[in-house]
């Protein structure tokens, strides 16, 4: 699939205020909504009754919306596309995470143990699917200058994330341009955060086992010493990449388990270890399996035990196109005024929105959620996250106002 050219033309400054605010009763539903879905958060690959929510609701709004091969996920068109100049998608995850939610002041509570909505997909979902209950009224009114296609994500938890099989089933037929935004808790609700380039990283999931003879703690000396093994991988294992790759690449390996042993006189015949590797720079992505493997090698052999390593690939950097950011810091001034839009930096968490960007530009961005004055220090992937949800009015609006200046630009000459 082309990627469009990265000179479309610009829109008169001068255009009366755009259509497609967010009308009362809508903003209360999708309320409702989002909080329904947190109520019953549902892991990747399981996101059944999420799915059934989002697929009535279109339906209700008489769209047609069509449910991916996966069981999960759907897409759905809002307008009708003849061939012509491809569409804008406006892309939303819709899973949960395996934590518990640690919340206990709200009604809304996640139903389901040891599931939570803690990275905002739940957000995520009421914004694309407030913004095309909206386009849709606009699109009977005549209003809506192209078709938008709304893309309901599953999976994005998982690596390498929902993405690639959502693509495969064809998600991007008829789409030349994506845009989506993520819940950042350091941002308050009433803006974005913007950023042209990589604005996440790459992220992949490290196994490491260790295999040796192990033995009494009374003669280390005739034994594989597995768990002092273990514990020099992972010191040394980041210590040695860090000066075996360019310290620009802002790669980073850092463990989440080890595990080893079961009782204290006992030197044990296996290890394991497991964690992350992160990159802020694709050539690095590219080059760090084999560095890890060279790097692990080295200490495994002086401590003769045997290693086997599972590098799980899941995601490249999200980089945004420069075009397509610019879009989106045009649609939130022109609803919120230029004040609203705040620079971000590359964060080191990874997300499977850039495998669109593999084919078709685009760009994320990080919709504020905290409330203004609010000083306490918030984070996504914990029990207590929560959100201010007048950042859902304001997603919505920020996502058909999107739409509306893209639809109204003149296509790139070919």
């Amino acid at each position: 699939m082309s990627r469009e050219s990265q000179t479309l033309q610009p829109v008169a400054s001068d255009r009366p205020e755009l259509p497609g605010k967010l009308p009362d009763h809508l903003r209360t539903e999708l309320i409702a909504f989002r909080r329904d879905l947190h109520m019953h958060p549902e892991l990747g690959h399981q996101e059944f009754r999420t799915t059934a929510a989002i697929k009535a609701r279109l339906e209700k709004a008489g769209l047609r919306p069509r449910v991916l091969k996966s069981g999960t996920g759907l897409i759905c068109d809002v307008g009708t596309w003849d061939g012509g100049r491809p569409m804008l998608a406006l892309r939303a995850d819709i899973d949960a995470l395996p934590i518990p939610d640690a919340k206990t002041h709200v009604s809304y509570r996640s139903t389901a143990p040891d599931r939570a909505h803690a990275c905002g997909h739940d957000v995520h979902t009421a914004v694309v699917l407030g913004a095309g209950l909206v386009l849709a009224e606009l699109d009977r009114q005549g209003l809506l200058p192209r078709p938008v296609r709304l893309l309901f994500q599953p999976a994005e938890e998982v690596l390498p994330g929902g993405a690639t099989d959502a693509i495969e089933s064809g998600v991007l037929d008829g789409v030349g341009r994506i845009v989506a935004v993520h819940c950042d808790p350091r941002v308050d609700a009433g803006r974005i955060g913007l950023r042209p380039g990589p604005i996440t990283s790459a992220c992949d999931r490290l196994e490491v086992s260790l295999t040796g003879s192990g033995g009494h703690t009374a003669r280390p000396h005739l034994t594989t010493d597995l768990v002092t093994a273990a514990a020099r991988v992972a010191v040394d294992a980041p210590a040695l990449l860090a000066r075996r790759m360019d310290a620009r690449s802002g790669m980073s390996v850092t463990w989440g388990r080890i595990e080893a042993g079961h009782a204290c006189n006992v030197i044990p015949m296996h290890a394991e270890l497991s964690g992350t590797v992160r990159c802020l720079d694709l050539a690095a992505w590219h080059e760090a399996p084999d560095m890890i493997h060279a790097a692990i090698d080295e200490i495994a052999t002086m401590h003769g035990a045997k290693f086997e390593i599972n590098h799980v690939r899941g995601v490249p950097p999200v980089v945004n196109d420069p075009v397509i950011t610019e879009l989106l810091r045009e649609a939130m001034a022109a609803r919120c005024g230029a004040d609203s839009v705040e620079d971000t930096e590359q964060s080191l968490g990874g997300e499977d929105f850039s495998w669109y960007l593999e084919h078709v530009p685009g760009a994320m961005a990080r919709l504020g959620v905290r409330t203004p004055g609010d000083t306490a220090k918030r984070d996504l992937h914990r029990g207590d996250f929560d959100v201010d949800e007048d950042a859902i009015a304001v997603g919505v609006e920020f996502f058909t106002a999107a739409a509306l200046i893209d639809g109204r630009r003149t296509p790139p000459s070919r």
